[in-house]
């Protein structure tokens, strides 16, 4: 009997091993295939071509904290914490997807500077990031497309790929036949704005914005103007105007801490102003 009992106890013991070995061998051999289904979206790697051109129209440097959204192999966010100097995130849903990128990150010797989470890119935080990229689906980038705008102006997005519905892209770059689409997430200054340091009394702006497009007029004196070649990048705006006595002004700011702050050029005079909502 006692000897029945420690055979089956053997017996019982190596079974487990084996199926603990079995359950674990294919992580360590995993190895993702092109065109396998994910969550919502199929895998296909980017090239290595346009990453490099992605990561420098972004132009990442060692300042940056790079957040890729569905990192797969997690070649983005290697190459931007190797060719770069970048602090990298990598966020992939599939469990094996990112135990493969793990192994990645660390034959590359970044794992001082490469995280890959296991994760959902809509509930994990991202918010640090000053790049972020992506290569999902067109309906996920829509879906995404308030989350970006709410971050801090000036965060860089790259798409390889697809586009962000109405929000047109800054700039697109080109790979043979593999496009990506820039972005730089804009301020929110749409509404009505009082300038004040400049002659006259204090002007009053209405802004008008579609996402970085920007237009809107300036009254002075009883009089309103157009505000010229008006562009917005980040939190950087820049106008012109025109003035009663025919004069060019040239507007050059930043948004800061709810305030427009900078400074008014005109007959290579140079003025510094606030604009502030009223």
């Amino acid at each position: 009997m006692k000897l029945s009992r420690f055979l089956l106890y053997v017996l019982l013991t190596s079974w487990l091993n084996l199926a603990l070995a079995s359950t674990a061998t294919p992580s360590a051999e995993y190895k993702p295939q092109v065109g396998q289904e994910g969550k919502d979206v199929i895998w296909v790697p980017t090239p290595e071509g346009l990453i490099d051109k992605m990561l420098a129209a972004a132009k990442v440097n060692d300042k940056d904290t790079l957040f890729d959204l569905g990192a797969g192999d997690g070649i983005i966010a290697i190459t931007a914490a190797r060719q770069y100097g970048a602090k990298s995130v990598g966020i992939e849903y599939n469990p094996e997807m990112a135990q493969f990128a793990r192994r990645k990150v660390a034959e590359a010797g970044m794992t001082d500077k490469v995280k890959i989470i296991t994760g959902d890119i809509f509930q994990e935080d991202f918010s640090a990031a000053t790049v972020v990229t992506l290569y999902l689906m067109p309906h996920l980038n829509i879906k995404l497309r308030p989350i970006l705008l709410k971050m801090k102006p000036g965060t860089r997005v790259v798409s390889n790929t697809f586009s962000m519905g109405d929000w047109e892209p800054d700039e697109t770059v080109l790979d043979q036949h593999w496009r990506a689409h820039f972005w730089v997430v804009p301020a929110q200054i749409e509404g009505a704005w009082v300038m004040k340091g400049v002659d006259g009394g204090p002007l009053r702006l209405n802004i008008s914005q579609s996402y970085q497009n920007i237009g809107g007029t300036l009254t002075r004196g009883g009089q309103t103007f157009n505000l010229l070649g008006a562009k917005l990048r980040g939190d950087e705006v820049k106008f012109q105007f025109n003035t009663p006595d025919r004069k060019v002004h040239a507007f050059s700011g930043r948004l800061e801490g709810g305030r427009l702050t900078g400074t008014v050029v005109a007959d290579f005079s140079s003025t510094s102003v606030e604009m502030t909502r009223p």
